[in-house]
């Protein structure tokens, strides 16, 4: 039957009953096409071309030929049904791009910029081979390809990436982007295929030993780099990695030494005063030529406008050969030797951390942040986690008896 080739003429498929034609165009070109009456209106479908780099064999033609001879016997119109499978497929989006849309829709009631960028570091970065993927195509073993490198490692990003990825495939299953469970379902599903939270170590992040800063400040301050240079100023002021990678220089008094992180962009949503040590204004000196228009970023990244990604100061972390540890851990670290070696009192170092200290009833009474005593202690702190130039490998036994002379005098008030 493909060889007729007649220019104008339509040819019928020598198996009766198919309702499957060739039609040669008077241009020579040859197609298939299925040709059928439904309630008196005769409808022609094309089937595809007999030649060329897309061309339909015609085993393939009369499967799809007899496909919609099932859907007429059913009661359904193939023409209805394949404009529509048509509309469907136009619809599919990927995970990836139905993930950006879903987080960009959804910043509106976000409670601050870095709960966006934690979102969509979680997408870019753990989610990442699923964003390929077209969103009704993705089964759970899909899913547990992403969480499972992670799920015994790090269980609170693991746990996380979960509950956002559940989040976007109910979304896209009520915008009718996909049907049947969702893959990523916890309960009564992910719940028995992977380890429960409960049994896993979690809520500690690992945090280098403290008499090993000095040590590990001379391997930092060496290495060359933004992330280099973010890291350490993150370790000298005990901040969090959302506060330090989103920080621009309007947030900086480089003339009273003080970084002022606005409410929006802190976990307890509450202004907060950072006291800046030498060696942290001296970092800021080294990348003051990233300084540029009004809020520019003070540790800016690789694209222009946008600040340090999540993961820079952990990669930064890693290439100084500590990737065992955590960068938030640094915050423990800092706190254990204020705890150690230090005489500040706890409600001045749990400040220092801008944690919240007491009930609601004692907050009101402690309306200052003690912002002096936590100067001294940031000094001191800094004072500790500079290296010993003569002596690397001895610098945390003689700084730590430096430090704690200085405690006398400062940090006991």
């Amino acid at each position: 039957m493909a060889q007729l080739a007649e220019p104008g003429k339509t040819y019928s498929d020598s198996i009766k009953g198919t309702g499957l034609y060739l039609l040669v165009t008077k241009a020579g070109t040859r197609r298939w096409l299925f040709i059928y009456s439904r309630n008196g209106k005769r409808r022609e479908m094309g089937l595809g071309l007999v030649d060329g780099p897309k061309a339909v064999s015609l085993k393939r033609a009369r499967d799809q030929a007899r496909a919609y001879q099932q859907m007429l016997a059913s009661g359904a119109d193939p023409w209805t049904e394949s404009r529509l499978a048509k509309e469907r497929e136009a619809k599919v989006q990927t995970f990836g791009d139905f993930a950006d849309a879903y987080i960009a829709e959804q910043a509106r009631g976000f409670r601050n910029a870095k709960h966006i960028a934690q979102w969509k570091m979680t997408m870019k970065v753990y989610a990442k081979r699923l964003r390929p993927l077209p969103i009704d195509k993705i089964k759970t073993d899909d899913v547990l390809a992403v969480l499972k490198p992670i799920w015994l490692t790090r269980p609170e990003t693991a746990k996380r990436t979960q509950g956002r990825i559940e989040r976007i495939m109910d979304a896209a299953k009520a915008q009718g982007l996909r049907t049947g469970e969702n893959p990523a379902r916890w309960r009564g599903h992910l719940d028995m295929l992977l380890a429960r939270q409960s049994s896993l170590s979690r809520g500690h992040h690992a945090a280098l030993p403290y008499p090993d800063l000095p040590k590990f400040m001379a391997t930092l301050r060496a290495a060359d780099g933004m992330s280099a240079r973010a890291l350490e100023f993150l370790i000298l002021t005990a901040a969090r990695t959302g506060e330090v990678i989103g920080a621009s220089w309007d947030e900086i008094d480089l003339k009273n030494a003080l970084w002022t992180v606005p409410p929006a962009r802190m976990k307890a949503g509450r202004e907060h005063r950072v006291p800046l040590s030498p060696r942290a204004l001296e970092v800021l000196n080294e990348v003051s030529p990233s300084r540029g228009l009004p809020g520019a970023f003070v540790f800016p990244g690789g694209r222009e406008g946008e600040g340090l990604s999540q993961m820079a100061m952990t990669m930064a972390l890693r290439r100084c050969g500590k990737g065992e540890y955590t960068v938030h851990g640094f915050r423990s670290a800092f706190r254990e030797w204020a705890a150690e070696e230090t005489n500040t009192p706890r409600e001045v170092a749990e400040a220092a951390l801008a944690h919240v200290v007491g009930d609601k009833t004692e907050q009101a009474y402690r309306r200052g942040d003690a912002l002096q005593k936590r100067r001294d202690l940031m000094d001191a702190w800094a004072i500790f986690c500079t290296p010993d130039a003569s002596d690397p490998a001895g610098a945390t036994s003689s700084l730590v008896s430096q430090t704690a002379k200085n405690q006398r005098g400062v940090c006991s008030k």
